[in-house]
């Protein structure tokens, strides 16, 4: 007879429990057999004596089975991305249509910001009447219509997780490789996946600051999802400032707009977008090798097809039908503007991103508790980058805010977040790992 005390005693003692008792625990998350103390103790267990790579495996299928697994037939491959977290980090919003425009089927499901990096649900939401809330039934017809759909994730999708990760946040086990591990691909794999391309950031604005915590994720998240039966592979990607110019929810959105609609394949946003989306093309059968995959990509971002699909994708899911369009007339905007100039001329030698994006949070454009509602119009646009000369003429930033008062709270913050140099710095690559 299987029960949380056996369990618990095993790993206490070091011991990985079997598979059947890891379907047996995650079972009883989702159940409500397994006490809040029990899932505690479990989730300090796992951070401080490990599961191993058999047991990563084992727990994420056993926490994804807990809930609906999607099942497809579609006359293309189903694939996916998922990101770390970042800050100015909406590759989701590029990447989806364009995948979709090459002939994969992307049912993205996606989350709301966590600390000081911003969500996909939160961004999507600055467009008027975009529903992110969908049934699965929903989603599968809108996959099969138009390629593609970003949304959150119903209460059906890995309940056991759900669970997992409130006890997570109160007992100090947030940072755990394997429950970490577990908490993304038993979402992700529910999905009915057969390819997935992961994006671990690394620098200042990630949640993993240290390329070595960064590069042992990236491994642990190919292996597992690559142990569960989905072709995996992730690129470890530069943090160290914010991958777009602009952070805040309808400002994002504003510069993917810019890119979809004016064929930009050059910004550090594309580029990352272009490179994961040809990771997981190649992985999906629908090119060579990742460098084919990169070249259909960029082709579908420069030509309109991808802003096409974006548009139907925005309409379907409540959206004005016309948002390709008439998007610059559609989104909210603050009422405040505030330049952030530098106490000095000089180079942009390292930027705090994690800073800025704490700026955002604290303008409104997250969450500082789970029932703050979030200000879309917020945030900061033209955000000076690693190597940009910044004077008395050329500010580090502009700040979008709700009131004068909301702005000038955070400019001091802000523009301590940059430090600056009499020459250029060493840029650090854009990709700094590939794996899988």
């Amino acid at each position: 007879m299987t029960d949380a005390r056996a369990i618990l005693a095993k790993l206490r003692d070091g011991i990985h429990p079997t598979e059947a008792e890891l379907f047996w625990f995650a079972n009883g998350l989702a159940s409500g057999e397994v006490t809040d103390a029990q899932a505690g103790a479990f989730a300090m267990a796992v951070c401080t004596k490990g599961l191993g790579k058999a047991g990563r495996v084992q727990l994420t299928t056993a926490m994804r089975e807990t809930g609906d697994v999607l099942k497809w037939d579609l006359d293309g491959p189903v694939v996916d991305k998922h990101s770390t977290g970042g800050v100015g980090d909406a590759v989701s919003l590029l990447l989806a249509p364009a995948l979709a425009a090459c002939g994969a089927f992307v049912p993205m499901i996606s989350g709301r910001g966590l600390g000081h990096t911003g969500g996909t649900l939160d961004k999507l939401e600055a467009i008027p009447g975009y529903q992110t809330q969908v049934s699965i039934e929903d989603l599968q017809e809108i996959v099969a219509d138009i390629g593609c759909a970003i949304v959150g994730a119903s209460a059906d999708i890995a309940p056991a997780d759900k669970r997992l990760y409130a006890i997570r946040d109160v007992t100090g086990t947030v940072e755990s490789i394997d429950l970490i591990t577990a908490s993304i691909l038993s979402k992700k794999l529910a999905a009915g996946l057969e390819s997935l391309v992961l994006d671990v950031k690394v620098g200042s604005g990630a949640f993993m600051a240290d390329p070595a915590d960064a590069l042992a994720l990236a491994q642990s998240l190919v292996s597992t999802a690559q142990g569960a039966g989905c072709m995996t592979s992730a690129l470890v990607t530069d943090m160290n400032q914010p991958l777009a110019r602009t952070a805040g929810n309808a400002l994002e959105v504003i510069e993917v707009m810019e890119a979809l609609t004016g064929g930009d394949t050059g910004s550090d946003l594309a580029r990352i977008t272009i490179a994961l989306g040809g990771e997981v093309l190649a992985l999906g059968g629908l090119a060579a090798d990742a460098a084919d995959g990169e070249g259909r990509i960029a082709s579908v971002l420069a030509d309109g097809q991808a802003a096409e699909i974006f548009g139907e994708m925005v309409a379907i899911l409540g959206g004005p039908a016309d948002f390709t369009e008439r998007w610059s007339d559609r989104l909210p905007a603050a009422p405040v503007m505030l330049d952030v100039h530098p106490g000095e001329s000089g180079v942009v030698a390292a930027i705090d991103a994690r800073a800025l994006g704490e700026a955002v949070v604290h303008l409104g454009g997250g969450r500082l508790k789970q029932t703050d509602r979030v200000d879309a119009a917020v945030g900061l646009s033209a955000i000076a980058r690693l190597g940009d000369q910044v004077d008395a003429q050329t500010p580090l930033l502009r700040i979008h805010a709700a009131s004068e008062e909301a702005g000038r709270a955070v400019a001091a913050s802000l523009r301590g977040a940059f430090e600056l140099s009499d020459s250029a710095p060493d840029l650090p690559p854009l990709i700094h790992e590939r794996i899988g």
